[in-house]
């Protein structure tokens, strides 16, 4: 019988997720600003830079997830992929030609698709399904703190000093992350539930008993799941553009403070959210914290009907920290129940991030049309209404398991 995990491996886990928030979020939010003041670049070139990172990203990724459940040295090619995003960070601010910076784009685009799956993987080899509810939501929490405070971290020193030290900062967020991979210990990550197979390391060390990838494609109750994560960040994804540009819309000068407040405000949110989803989805089960999760997107979106006064309208978008907290704990323990013993756990997160992507994707360009033919008020009812019909299928019998194991 495997015995618990030491303190020193779980403190490793909690340092590594806060570490990659900062890696994360210290470039991304922040490259087109760079390039555009500092780079002095054209609105083309950035968008396609961009783009290329973002569709590198989403074709990846269910690749990337496949690999993940092979690899057996998780917690050093997580060091590698580290060092990538380091490296790519500081291409950044040597390499300023088109071709160079879209290089450096498309390399983190794809590494970034790796830590995920990567993390999710090492947590349930190291604290197995019965560990995951509590575990996944203290990574959560973990990862969102450091989501806020790479934030206000790069918006300091941008502000502060110059825009190229937000990725002098993440570099040094690598190196730091880096040494936080290796406090987790290797011999504490079983790879077999690593995947999502719960027999053990020593139960069978051959690939007999993964499924085929159609055998776990075709399950009905992972696709319930899928159309429904699909129909939350379809509706989710546009909801924080829109608050901006109603934000902009006679508050010209504050616009900006406003929408670091909603960025902010919402990460402070998920913190404490994370860590209640973990615990009620163990007591609770899944589908019950989960629907809570949906509720909130469709009560936010009527909200935003109500009134344009920004402070109302930040207000209100601090609920996104509810909905995206919930899910962010919710679907990692969702994907363990539906592939408990297929040995494709990560692979099918793979699979659901490439879902959302495309959803998300679609949003904004959908959202965007029905603005300039109805207006806000009519995009934010959309939006309620594409949720809502998530939510039916998130509540469909078969579509969630009602509690952990």
């Amino acid at each position: 019988m495997k015995t618990a995990p030491s303190k020193r491996t779980l403190l490793g886990l909690d340092a590594v997720n806060f570490l990659m928030a900062d890696v994360h979020t210290g470039v991304g939010p922040f490259v087109a600003i760079y390039l555009a003041a500092s780079l002095h670049w054209n609105p083309k070139d950035i968008g396609v830079a961009l783009s290329a990172a973002g569709i590198a990203g989403l074709v990846a990724q269910t690749p990337v997830g496949a690999f993940v459940d092979a690899l057996r040295y998780k917690r050093e090619a997580l060091a590698v992929g580290t060092a990538l995003l380091g490296i790519g960070a500081l291409a950044m601010v040597f390499f300023h030609s088109f071709a160079e910076v879209l290089a450096a784009q498309i390399t983190m685009g794809v590494v970034g698709t790796f830590f995920p799956p990567a993390m999710a993987g090492m947590t349930l080899g190291i604290v197995g399904r019965r560990g995951l509810d509590l575990r996944i939501g203290r990574n959560e929490t973990f990862n969102h703190a450091g989501n806020v405070f790479a934030a206000i971290t790069a918006g300091l020193l941008g502000y502060w000093i110059a825009r190229r030290y937000i990725f002098y900062s993440t570099a040094v967020f690598c190196v730091a992350a880096i040494v936080a991979i290796f406090f987790i210990r290797r011999k504490e990550i079983d790879f077999q539930r690593s995947r999502g197979y719960e027999g053990g390391e020593g139960a069978r060390k051959d690939d007999a008993a993964v499924s085929g990838f159609l055998e776990v494609l075709t399950n009905r109750s992972l696709l319930i799941f899928i159309i429904s994560v699909v129909l939350f960040h379809f509706a989710n994804a546009a909801m924080l553009p829109l608050i901006g540009q109603k934000l902009s819309q006679g508050h010209p000068r504050g616009s900006s403070l406003f929408m670091a407040i909603c960025i902010v405000g919402a990460q402070t949110v998920m913190i404490p959210v994370a860590l209640a989803a973990g615990r009620f989805a163990h007591s609770w089960g899944r589908k019950a914290v989960f629907i809570i999760g949906f509720a909130a997107l469709p009560i936010r979106g009527a909200l935003y009907t109500l009134s344009d006064n920004p402070y109302f309208l930040v207000g209100v978008q601090l609920m996104d920290g509810i909905g995206a907290a919930i899910f962010g704990v919710v679907s990692v323990l969702v994907i363990a129940d539906l592939t408990h013993g297929t040995g494709r756990f990560n692979f099918t997160q793979g699979v659901v991030a490439t879902a959302t992507g495309l959803g998300a994707s679609l949003s904004n360009g959908i959202t965007g049309f029905i603005v300039q033919r109805a207006g806000f008020h009519a995009a934010f009812l959309q939006k309620s209404a594409a949720v809502a019909n998530g939510e039916d299928a998130a509540s469909a019998p078969q579509s969630l398991l009602v509690r952990g194991s």
